[in-house]
C-alpha cells in the first residue's frame, strides 16, 4: 500500500530492542511508503519493518510496543508524548486490516451459503425426493393396504360399499369391458359422498350409486371410470396422497412402513370436500375410443347443459355409430338395484 504524506512527514524517537537478549537503543522512527524506518542519530537506517507486518503488542496501553509479524522478540516502544505517531501506526495498522484477506470470514460465508443450500434442499428437495422414492419402492401389497384403509375412511361417511354379489358381478364385468388387460383394477359403489368416482391407491375405484340410480345407461359410469383411470395414469394416487399429506408421511412409510395416525383420515376429507381438475380432454377422448365408449352421456353427466363439455360431445369417437354393448340389459338392471334400489 502507498501511505498518504502526512504520515511520511512524521517523526518520533523511541526505543528498538533487536532481539530479546539486546540492550534498547533509542532510535528515530519515521514511515515509508511501506515501511517503517528505524534509524540511529546519523540518520542511517537500522531496519525497515514492513507496515503490512507491523503488529502491535499491547493495544490501548502504553508506552505502545510494536513488533514485526512472527517476531515478537524485535520490538520498538513508543512513549504517550509520541501520541500523534502512534495514531499513525494504529490508523495504517486498521486501514491495512481492512484490506487484508480475511479467509476466516470468507469460510464463514462460504459455510452460511451451504447451509442455506442444505437447509432450502430440505425445504424445497428433500420432500419431493421423499415422496419420489417412497412411491417407487412401496409395493404392490402395501399400496393395496393404504388403499383399503383410506376406503374405510372414507366409507365412515359415504356408507359401506354395496354387497349384492349379482351387482357386484355385472359390476366386474364393466370393469372387464372397460380395462380388459387390468385385472387388478376393482370396482366398488357406495351409497353416497363420493363425487362420482374417486382412484384410491392399489387399483381401487369408488363409484357413487347415483351414477347407475340416476341415468338410463352405463355409459355414464363408464365414462368416470375412464377419467379415473386416465388420472391414475397421469398421477399416481399413492404420490398425490403423499403430497397432501407432507414429508413426514413419506418418511414414515419408508421408515416403519405405515403412515402417521390421521393422514388417512385428513386425506379422506379433502377427497370427499374438495373439487378435482377434470382430465385433459384429448386424453381422455382418446381413453374413451380405445375403450370403445361413447363420451356424449359422460359430458352431459358432467354439465346437463353441455356448454362446458362441448369437446367431448362433437369429438365422441362414437357420435356417428353405436359402439359394442357395455353389458347386457340384465347386467344393467342388477347395477341398477346394487345398492337396494
Amino acid at each position: 500500500m502507498t501511505v498518504e504524506t502526512q504520515y511520511q512527514q512524521l517523526v518520533a524517537t523511541g526505543l528498538w530492542r533487536e532481539a530479546p537478549e539486546v540492550q534498547r537503543r533509542e532510535v528515530t522512527v519515521t514511515i515509508g511508503e511501506e515501511t517503517l524506518i528505524l534509524s540511529d542519530d546519523q540518520a542511517r537506517a537500522l531496519t525497515h519493518w514492513s507496515l503490512p507486518a507491523l503488529q502491535r503488542a499491547n493495544p490501548g496501553a502504553f508506552p505502545a510496543i510494536y513488533h514485526p509479524d512472527g517476531d515478537p522478540g524485535e520490538t520498538l516502544e513508543l512513549d504517550a508524548s509520541e501520541a500523534e505517531m502512534i495514531r499513525a501506526l494504529d490508523r495504517l495498522r486498521s486501514a491495512i486490516e481492512r484490506r487484508r484477506p480475511h479467509p476466516g470470514r470468507l469460510r464463514l460465508v462460504l459455510l452460511s451459503l451451504m447451509l442455506i443450500a442444505v437447509l432450502a434442499g430440505g425445504i424445497f428437495w428433500l420432500p419431493d425426493a421423499l415422496r419420489r422414492h417412497a412411491v417407487s419402492v412401496v409395493p404392490q401389497g402395501k399400496r393395496i393396504e393404504i388403499g383399503l384403509a383410506l376406503r374405510e375412511e372414507i366409507t365412515r361417511v359415504s356408507g359401506r360399499p354395496c354387497d349384492w354379489a349379482e351387482g357386484q358381478e355385472a359390476l366386474n364385468r364393466l370393469g372387464l369391458r372397460i380395462a380388459p388387460k387390468d385385472r387388478a383394477l376393482r370396482l366398488q359403489v357406495v351409497p353416497g359422498a363420493v363425487p362420482d368416482a374417486l382412484f384410491l391407491p392399489g387399483r381401487v375405484i369408488l363409484l357413487n350409486k347415483t351414477l347407475f340410480e340416476d341415468y338410463d345407461e352405463p355409459d355414464v359410469a363408464a365414462g368416470f371410470i375412464l377419467a379415473e383411470l386416465l388420472r391414475a395414469a397421469s398421477s399416481d394416487p399413492l404420490e398425490e396422497l403423499l403430497a397432501y399429506s407432507g414429508a413426514r408421511s413419506s418418511f414414515q412409510l419408508l421408515t416403519i412402513g405405515d403412515l402417521p395416525r390421521g393422514a388417512l383420515r385428513d386425506y379422506a376429507e379433502h377427497l370427499l370436500t374438495d373439487a378435482r381438475p377434470r382430465p385433459d380432454i384429448e386424453a381422455l377422448l382418446n381413453r374413451f375410443a380405445t375403450a370403445q365408449v361413447r363420451s356424449t352421456p359422460y359430458a352431459y353427466a358432467l354439465d346437463v347443459t353441455g356448454e362446458s363439455t362441448l369437446p367431448l360431445i362433437e369429438a365422441d369417437p362414437y357420435g356417428d355409430e353405436a359402439p359394442p354393448p357395455l353389458l347386457p340389459d340384465a347386467d344393467w338392471l342388477r347395477l341398477q338395484e346394487i345398492c337396494g334400489g
